[in-house]
């Protein structure tokens, strides 16, 4: 509630200053006589109805009602494709004074020259406060409007050169507006282009995805992601994702599904929801990991963390009989502390379902490293891998 109030006072005051600006730049192009001046006293009259328009939508964007219950947060990227289209009527208005309008003898040039100062000074302010706060609260129709009034500047500097060409009797009325046209399409194309992007959900850009995947994997019980989406609504993002779990058990899928909602809110910025479809995943084989003393003859090691070598086997449950094995070096013989619980957490990366160990666990690091990832402890005396995998009933 407090950011969107700070969008709300923002978009208040870029109505009061677009008045202000139409008041001085009217004023003194009636007193100079110039007609880009005037031209662009009514292009920030047109700025009024377009910060009004943001202000409206920054208060609407928040309500949420029976009829729209996910609320009405892409009003705000609608105000911001309205704001684009004045834009690029603005450029349409300046382009027309370009080719139609005649030159006149400018008077009082001096002081007209002070007020264009002033008010370019006024709009590079309030155009760097507003994208400023655009920015920490992500709101499009701010930024967008911070981008409009920032053109606003441009045209202003180009009717200054205009006047200032003019004490050595060369026109630039033609060639100064059509600088600002260019500048007006650039603004106003970018603006546009991204406002419908959201209306139509595109997705969300790669790198939020990404950070969203890494998360999701980062939690143990999680096998797979089948699908990731995302999409933005205003300034607020919508994620969802299908995954597949260790676990059978619904209310640990729930606090599992629960606890990544809340990493990725921590994580990415201005997520309204997330949205996590689980499922147990039904297992056609079975990974088992042996801590080993050496890669050759797969004797295995009594001291978990120390071990140099781990063997990962994968077993098919339906026939009990290894179809593949592998050894991986433990990476954390030389940590001094702690040692356990890391190579418990690289075991899980691996997605193992059973680690076979001549130790318990119990109340032990690993032990609650594996309890959280679904990762069953199997004790045995047995030397080697094949006389322990032949005591579980295990072929090769």
């Amino acid at each position: 509630m407090e950011v969107m109030e700070k969008g709300e006072k923002v978009a208040a005051l870029a109505v009061g200053i677009h008045l202000v600006l139409f008041g001085i730049k009217y004023t003194f192009s009636t007193l100079s006589g110039s007609i880009a001046l005037k031209a662009d006293a009514f292009h920030s009259l047109s700025d009024v109805v377009a910060s009004s328009t943001v202000f409206v939508g920054l208060i609407i964007a928040k309500r949420k009602t029976k009829s729209f219950p996910y609320g009405l947060y892409k009003v705000e990227n609608l105000v911001s494709v309205m704001v684009a289209l004045v834009i690029f009527y603005a450029g349409y208005e300046i382009a027309g004074e370009a080719t139609k309008g005649i030159a006149v003898e400018l008077q009082n040039i001096w002081l007209t020259i002070a007020s264009v100062l002033c008010v370019m000074i006024i709009t590079y302010g309030y155009s760097r406060y507003a994208t400023k706060v655009g920015t920490e609260i992500n709101s499009p129709s701010l930024i967008a409007d911070a981008k409009h009034i920032g053109v606003d500047m441009f045209s202003s500097a180009m009717v200054l050169v205009v006047l200032l060409s003019s004490f050595a009797g060369v026109n630039l009325d033609r060639i100064s507006a059509f600088i600002i046209v260019v500048i007006i399409a650039w603004s106003g194309g970018k603006i546009l282009i991204d406002g419908i992007r959201v209306l139509l959900d595109a997705s969300l850009d790669y790198k939020t995805l990404s950070i969203a995947e890494k998360l999701i994997l980062a939690e143990p019980q999680v096998i797979e992601i089948r699908h990731l989406m995302g999409r933005n609504s205003g300034r607020y993002k919508f994620i969802e994702a299908d995954i597949f779990l260790k676990t059978h058990d619904l209310d640990k899928a729930h606090f599992i599904a629960n606890r990544i909602e809340v990493n990725i809110k921590r994580q990415i910025k201005n997520v309204d929801r997330v949205l996590i479809h689980y499922e147990p995943n039904k297992k056609e084989n079975f990974i088992y990991a042996v801590p080993l003393k050496d890669a050759n003859q797969h004797r295995i090691s009594r001291h978990f963390g120390e071990a140099l070598y781990f063997g990962l086997i994968t077993v098919k449950i339906k026939h009990k009989k290894v179809i593949d094995h592998k050894i991986v070096e433990n990476p954390f013989t030389q940590v001094e502390h702690g040692k356990g619980i890391l190579v418990a957490e690289f075991l899980n990366k691996h997605q193992i379902d059973v680690i076979i160990t001549k130790e318990s666990f119990e109340g032990k690091g690993p032990y609650y490293v594996f309890s959280n990832a679904a990762v069953d402890n199997l004790l045995i005396e047995e030397e080697t891998v094949e006389k322990a995998l032949e005591s579980l009933g295990i072929s090769f």
